[in-house]
């Protein structure tokens, strides 16, 4: 393995690509390579060559930028582990130098399964761990943000869905720009999910003031965290957000019901008990009809059903009607029609004009 501090010059490190994934390293803490450790652990921060080009051909810089990959290219990753049943399982492990890059975000490992749909990850030879001007190995659970002390808690809505691409990102994107119609300071927290910055950019975009996510917790992914860590994480980023004056913090939890994280929250009472209301992102009304019944089994009674199914409003009359909960377009939640129930919850959830009846 290639791991001499040649490869760290000046003129390659201008044109080194840092992921997303390292965001919150400071440039000038990547001060050499060394040697990559036998046993390497989700959170380190390699240095790695572009061997082949596949599903990923473009990765997201820390400024959120998409620079297209090109093979030879060097780049700063960092190893994790990844859910996504519409692209990859892969884990925070090397078989030597090889591995592969699981998101556009940065994060690496070794892939164990694709969605039949997905072509192979592109393929990475790593150089060796970055380290800082002292010899010490870069970790992303040293920059960290550090623990606030919480005043006024704000109110959390958070936001979940049935599977991965059903809207849930669209969906919180929206109660942002709703409920800043109350003249509240709005906050948005991406809890769950694999880094990349899509979906933190995206409620930015909308207003949200902060938008964080699980990378400001020092994790570069939360895949395979234990319940402790995700509560940690959960009480980590509220305490910022209302540090920064959030009176509202818009949540999204990644992937579906049945993900291991998702799941180990929702049985949870202590998290459960925490959340002021839910919406639940659906494709179609059989997702609805399951996915509502599930959350209520965990004692969870959803405020609205939205996401891709509310494009449809057969299919938003027949979830309705299948579990007594109201479906509301994007459109409506931008406009803050939910925000009436969200402030005060009504006896009933189909008591607006602009609720789906059946």
């Amino acid at each position: 393995m290639e791991q001499s501090n040649a490869l760290w010059t000046r003129d390659t490190r201008e044109f080194t690509k840092c992921s997303y994934a390292v965001r919150r390293i400071p440039p000038s803490d990547m001060a050499q390579v060394l040697p990559l450790s036998e046993s390497p652990e989700s959170g380190d921060v390699l240095l790695a060559r572009i061997e082949k080009i596949g599903k990923n051909a473009r990765i997201e810089l820390t400024n959120g930028r998409a620079s297209s990959l090109y093979e030879g290219d060097l780049i700063v990753v960092v190893l994790g582990n990844r859910y996504a049943t519409e692209q990859f399982e892969g884990y925070a492990r090397l078989r030597g130098s090889p591995c592969h890059l699981l998101s556009m975000g940065g994060l690496c490992g070794i892939m164990e399964s694709r969605h039949a749909g997905v072509i192979e990850p592109s393929s990475l030879r790593v150089l060796g761990l970055l380290g800082n001007a002292q010899g010490e190995p870069l970790c992303l659970s040293d920059y960290s943000l550090g623990p606030r002390f919480i005043r006024n808690r704000p109110r959390v809505l958070a936001v979940c869905g049935s599977s991965m691409d059903v809207g849930k990102t669209y969906t919180a994107r929206s109660l942002v720009l709703g409920l800043r119609n109350l003249g509240s300071q709005v906050a948005g927290i991406k809890l769950t999910g694999t880094a990349t910055g899509r979906d933190t950019w995206s409620m930015s975009d909308a207003g949200a003031r902060p938008a964080l996510d699980f990378l400001d917790g020092g994790l570069p992914s939360t895949y395979l965290c234990s319940l402790e860590k995700l509560l940690e994480l959960y009480e980590l980023l509220v305490s910022h957000a209302a540090s920064e004056g959030a009176e509202w913090v818009v949540m999204e939890i990644a992937d579906g019901l049945l993900q291991r994280e998702t799941a180990s929250l929702l049985h949870c009472k202590s998290f459960i008990s925490s959340v002021h209301a839910w919406v639940y992102a659906a494709g179609d009304a059989l997702n609805a009809a399951g996915g509502i019944a599930a959350l209520r089994a965990c004692g969870v009674e959803p405020a609205a059903i939205s996401g891709v199914i509310s494009m449809s409003p057969l299919a938003m009359r027949e979830a309705a009607g299948a579990t007594g909960v109201r479906c509301v377009t994007a459109q409506a939640l931008q406009l803050g029609e939910l925000n009436p129930y969200l402030i005060s919850p009504p006896t009933c959830l189909l008591d607006s004009p602009d609720a789906v009846r059946v």
